[in-house]
């Protein structure tokens, strides 16, 4: 009895609840945006190359367990760069062009994505010149360009599926790349050598995809020609096996 009126047991069980509580905290689970920015902080000031995945690590304050449970490496930074710029231009209201040409509609959400860019110009100008002589880090970043800019197309309520779907994707990175390489340069506020660009590059895009477009409608017949011979084959080889017994055996 005189156990169970001691009060200590409980008053343990009450310190160890509080503790529990209390774990969520900002210094225990840093964002993924804060690593991004300590990227291109350190960027912004210094060369590429000379930047190491601990840098990043200190500056974000983080320990490089805590980095490694959101990155895998420094490039992969990069995508989550990519993801924060894709939310930012997602989250605006674009209904006011629903009923323009969907050259006013993509140029509209590519402007708002340099927009979101902007305030990582200085970074991502010296990361530019530091990745054209890295063609692996640039093929691995064109894989994060065709996700954010398959989202950029249906902003824009242009659609991405279908035989030239991928054709359509390809073409818009491609086609931002270099407006970005104008812009990068473009100190003009009214940004209109780049605007000009972004124009066109679009310009040039659409010309592509309806000669894409017509290639496909001329070919199409000798395409239904294929199938037709490849789908045939099989089922004449077993027409021919159904009727001859013995070659139906020498198959065995």
């Amino acid at each position: 009895m005189s156990k169970a009126s001691d009060p200590k047991p409980a008053a343990k069980s009450a310190d160890r609840a509080p503790k529990a509580a209390a774990k969520p905290s900002t210094a225990s689970s840093p964002s993924r945006e804060a690593v991004v920015e300590a990227l291109m902080r350190l960027a912004a000031e210094q060369p590429w190359n000379d930047i190491e995945i601990g840098d990043i690590a200190r500056e974000a304050d983080i320990s490089l367990a805590q980095f490694r449970e959101m990155f895998p490496s420094k490039g992969a930074v990069l995508g989550g760069l990519a993801r924060i710029i894709d939310t930012t231009v997602l989250k605006g209201d674009s209904t006011d062009l629903a009923e323009e040409p969907a050259h006013e509609r993509l140029f509209d959400v590519l402007m708002r994505r340099l927009d979101a860019m902007a305030p990582y110009k200085t970074a991502l100008r010296r990361i530019s010149y530091a990745l054209r002589g890295d063609p692996l880090t640039m093929l691995a970043l064109n894989g994060v360009a065709l996700n954010s800019h398959r989202f950029m197309l249906a902003a824009a309520g242009i659609d991405t599926e279908g035989p030239l779907g991928n054709v359509k994707v390809q073409g818009t990175v491609i086609a931002f790349n270099r407006v970005v390489q104008v812009w990068l340069d473009d100190e003009d506020p009214s940004l209109a050598r780049t605007m000009a660009a972004l124009d066109r590059e679009l310009r040039r895009g659409e010309r592509f995809m309806e000669r894409a477009e017509d290639a496909r409608r001329l070919t199409a017949p000798l395409r239904a020609i294929g199938r037709a011979l490849l789908e045939g084959r099989p089922a004449r080889r077993r027409s021919r096996v159904d009727e001859d017994p013995a070659a139906s055996a020498e198959a065995v």
